[in-house]
């Protein structure tokens, strides 16, 4: 019983990810989170350009130069 008991308080952090993991692979969670995830990249990219839009069309003008 004492192993069992090292084992848990060993491996408590891999244990709930797991079961967090499963929770998420068997609720087809992960599709909410790759769409906020791909959001929140989009933002990222936005403000980017935003912040940034003659560097952007500087390049954009170089790369379809080289095309």
């Amino acid at each position: 019983m004492d192993s069992f008991k090292n084992f848990l308080s060993k491996y408590s952090g891999a244990i709930i990810g797991a079961i967090v993991a499963l929770v998420i692979l068997f609720t087809r969670l992960y599709d909410l989170i790759v769409g906020i995830i791909l959001v929140a990249i989009g933002m990222f990219v936005g403000n980017y350009i935003q912040k940034n839009k003659y560097e952007v069309k500087e390049k954009l003008k170089d790369f379809i130069d080289r095309i």
